[in-house]
């Protein structure tokens, strides 16, 4: 048999989500694709609804979520580090406006003053941890996700950077919104028993008690 003008097919190894991670970040991207928060301008803010979400979550979970919604990273360190709230360890620090003057003195530890739009902090959207009872820092990252709604492309050095801060090129992960199967997972219930589903199913749970319901799970919260 000639193999002239065969070609061969290369598999690409491209990092993938755990069925478990990806099933309760789609289900936060679903949510928010068919009931978005709206901007003062009339602006369907989707990506913010799912970071709303997510922290809600962390929230009720006393910041332990493996989930971590838009955590600030220092670039200038290496690896970044993530601005980290003084008492709990786990949550990230609220930045208020001209933060950059008090948290970023021109010292050995940042040799240059603070100047937007140099690429000095990077704030992924998702950060899942591998100990939710560990800060998010780089030997704690189990992978960075950035979601993706259509006309919402890369930034320039975006990825790069979530790289640095992952520490793996195999630990970024972008997902796009509609790898999440949005109207098909409306339609059809899944198909695995709830017991397989294990952790993914505990916090599917508290996304919709919580989060859609505006009230707390009976029972209480799952222990990690």
């Amino acid at each position: 048999m000639s193999m002239e003008g065969a070609t061969t097919v290369v598999p690409i190894n491209k990092p993938q989500l755990d069925f478990s991670d990806k099933k309760v970040l789609c289900s936060a991207v679903c949510k928010c694709k068919s009931m978005p928060a709206i901007g003062a301008d009339g602006r369907s803010l989707k990506q913010e609804c799912v970071s709303a979400r997510l922290k809600a979550l962390d929230v009720v979970l006393d910041h332990r979520s493996l989930y971590k919604a838009e955590f600030t990273y220092d670039m200038t360190k290496r690896p970044p580090e993530p601005f980290l709230d003084k008492v709990v360890d786990t949550k990230s620090r609220t930045l208020w406006p001209g933060w950059t003057k008090t948290l970023w003195p021109k010292d050995s530890s940042h040799p240059v003053p603070y100047k937007p739009g140099r690429g000095y902090t990077r704030r992924p959207d998702v950060i899942i941890v591998k100990d939710p009872m560990k800060p998010p820092t780089q030997d704690n990252i189990k992978q960075v996700v950035e979601i993706k709604f259509p006309g919402d492309p890369f930034r320039p050095r975006q990825r790069e950077d979530y790289i640095v801060i992952a520490g793996d090129e195999m630990k970024m992960v972008p997902l796009a919104s509609d790898e999440c199967d949005c109207d098909r997972a409306e339609l059809e219930p899944s198909k695995i028993p709830v017991e397989q589903l294990g952790k993914a199913a505990a916090l599917l749970r508290l996304i919709y008690m919580v989060v859609v319901t505006k009230r707390p799970p009976l029972g209480g919260l799952p222990a990690y």
